[in-house]
């Protein structure tokens, strides 16, 4: 299986870290780790959305990463891309993880071109119905089977 790259999103809940509106310190951290980790930072742009609402773009020479940090939410969404097979984008997030402080870390992995399936892909997509929801639509039915049987 040949993969091009790895990609990891990651959003971070309730950030910790009181520095989350110091976006030069944010800029620095983020400079510091990447070079700790052996990448080498191209360009880095800063881009205020919103009074809240900051993008962080560094463009690498194996790739990209992009923050959105939304200060009043204290929720950041991390986006790394690594443009090689044995990539390691979690190294990347561990030191954004460290720095923010979150509570709470949803994270997914993702391997990008991958020229080894022969079948077509499709993606997965699941749907979840709240617990009550699903007693509503239960009930619902037996009313109407109870009716339809009254009627025969």
């Amino acid at each position: 299986m040949k993969i091009l790259a790895r990609h990891l999103t990651a959003d971070l809940f309730n950030c910790k870290n009181n520095k989350l509106t110091d976006i030069e310190l944010i800029q620095e951290n983020l400079t510091d780790a990447l070079t700790r980790i052996g990448h080498q930072l191209v360009n880095l742009n800063v881009q205020q959305l919103a009074d809240d609402h900051y993008v962080i773009f560094a463009l690498l020479a194996d790739g990209h990463l992009s923050l959105h940090i939304y200060m009043d939410l204290k929720y950041v969404a991390l986006d790394v891309f690594l443009c090689h097979e044995d990539a390691e984008p979690d190294m990347v997030a561990q030191e954004i993880r460290n720095f923010f402080k979150p509570d709470k870390t949803k994270t997914t992995v993702l391997k990008r071109g991958n020229f080894g399936v022969a079948k077509e892909i499709k993606p997965k997509v699941t749907t979840k119905v709240a617990p009550l929801r699903k007693i509503h639509n239960t009930g619902a039915k037996v009313i109407r089977a109870l009716a339809r049987r009254n009627h025969q």
